[in-house]
């Protein structure tokens, strides 16, 4: 739809690819790593990555690539999520590239959980859901066996009773 992928578009303001965006969004609400994943044209978005100067540890992120990511959401969520042990990790922050709105705010406020490995919290704006979510470590392999097809986390977020954080007042997501 944007004639190119997600993660190669810049900004029209600013020019920055919504791939480098994304992972300051991260890094600035609170995350300790980031991992991306890559699908089409991953190879150019690796050459992207590698292009930008280090400034901090954790705007290094891991990069794995969803070889069926034409199968649809559900194969690079199931990627990203495989690449996290749940033995070191207390929650994934899941979001996408194409936010260009998505603010740190919103991230941070999704981490002010006092049971992060047990949390199952999703923005919302305006009572939509939105992004980013956040999914305890004690949930990955569930959600994981619950990915079909062209969708995310949605079905498994309202099975399992997702707790909806208002950030209409932080951008969008």
């Amino acid at each position: 739809r944007m004639g190119r992928p997600k993660a190669l578009v810049g900004d029209p303001d600013t020019g920055a690819p919504w791939l480098l965006r994304g992972i300051r969004t991260l890094v600035d609400g609170g995350c300790s790593s980031v991992v991306v994943v890559l699908g089409a044209e991953a190879a150019d978005a690796r050459t992207l990555l590698a292009s930008v100067p280090v400034q901090h540890p954790l705007l290094t992120p891991t990069v794995i690539e969803a070889a069926d990511w034409h199968d649809g959401l559900s194969a690079s969520l199931g990627a990203g999520l495989s690449a996290l042990d749940p033995t070191v990790t207390e929650a994934a922050v899941v979001t996408l590239v194409d936010l260009p709105r998505l603010t740190a705010a919103s991230v941070t406020r999704l981490l002010e959980v006092a049971s992060p490995r047990t949390a199952l919290r999703q923005a919302v704006y305006g009572r939509r859901p939105g992004h980013p979510v956040l999914i305890g470590a004690d949930r990955l392999a569930d959600l994981r066996a619950s990915l079909r097809g062209d969708r995310g986390a949605r079905p498994y977020l309202r099975s399992n009773g997702v707790e909806e954080v208002d950030c209409t007042d932080l951008g969008g997501g």
